[in-house]
């Protein structure tokens, strides 16, 4: 069988032969890969950056993928902590860490899209109490799970939602996808009166951006809920203790931990309906895994997905 095999935190994934996996618990079963997504988790998995790294070598990384199972049904499956990912020709899964996918449905589109579309899905269903009419900001809306995060809040019924990031020119394209205002973090203040704040970013951009918005809110006694879900310009951010003084501020993290594995699996459903029926945009674009060398590293706007 292939594989993608990383053999230490610093080397990039090699394509080659792996033993085949094998099927040890009641509920495992061992499934045909069809397509796995290369999300931020898995990347930050592999290189040892993730608090869920668990350094074990040889790996194969893939957190998720479209996997069909051996009565030839389609399925879209997470992992648990483990060494043999989904970035090979078959692996292994927990079933009930899995949904039924429709025969129709895109292997592609839903690998590429179910991880990115969870982060901000479980974030306002799991994490805070969102209710219909709230506003919410979007900080790093340009990526892939920005996003789908601003479609995903407006179908959960926020009246506003105010995308931001740094290209002025990727943000025009998002009010197409339901973006009301779009700003960039230097003007990030003109939207202060949200309720709840996506963020995707961490960093010393977000404790910028947090300031900003904290000063300029007509009511700091307004609850403001502020969702930690990534981290891509840094995993710490300078925030000053007057910050959580001078506003009716809460910051809480969304992500594994902070929201149960049967939490996450009884949104799947749901979630996928939404992938398959076509209600969200998803950019996809598949990738041999014989190729995986040439594009781990890639920088692209698009979700990149490992076929077999």
């Amino acid at each position: 069988m292939h594989a993608a095999i990383i053999t230490a935190y610093d080397a990039p994934p090699a394509y080659g032969e792996h033993p085949e996996p094998v099927a040890d618990g009641e509920n495992e079963m061992v499934v045909d890969v069809l397509a796995a997504g290369l999300h931020h988790l898995t990347r930050a998995k592999a290189n040892g950056t993730h608090y869920t790294a668990t350094g074990a070598f040889p790996l194969v990384p893939g957190v998720d993928g479209v996997v069909r199972d051996p009565q030839g049904r389609l399925r879209y499956a997470i992992l648990d902590d483990t060494a043999f990912g989904t970035f090979a020709e078959r692996t292994v899964i927990d079933v009930r860490r899995s949904v039924l996918l429709p025969e129709d449905a895109d292997p592609v589109r839903v690998a590429a899209a179910m991880n990115p579309g969870m982060s901000s899905w479980v974030a306002l269903r799991r994490r805070v109490s969102f209710s219909e009419g709230q506003r919410v900001l979007i900080l790093g809306a340009t990526g892939s799970a920005g996003r789908m995060a601003i479609q995903i809040a407006k179908r959960f019924g926020a009246s506003q939602v105010i995308a931001v990031g740094r290209d002025a020119t990727r943000l025009k394209t998002l009010r197409d996808l339901g973006a009301d205002q779009t700003v960039t973090f230097d003007d990030v203040a003109v939207a202060a009166d949200v309720d709840v704040v996506l963020d995707f970013v961490w960093g010393a951009p977000a404790a910028d951006a947090m300031l900003s918005l904290l000063k300029a809110r007509a009511d700091r006694g307004a609850p403001l809920n502020w969702i930690q879900i990534g981290s891509i310009a840094g995993a710490t951010a300078p925030i000053p203790s007057a910050a959580l003084r001078a506003a009716r501020l809460q910051i809480v993290g969304s992500g594994i931990g902070s929201v149960s594995p049967s939490d996450f699996i009884t949104e799947f459903p749901e979630l996928a309906a939404a992938v398959t029926d076509g209600t969200l945009d998803v950019q996809a674009r598949p990738v041999a895994l014989a190729d995986i060398a040439r594009a781990w590293d890639e920088k692209t706007g698009e979700r990149l997905v490992f076929v077999p």
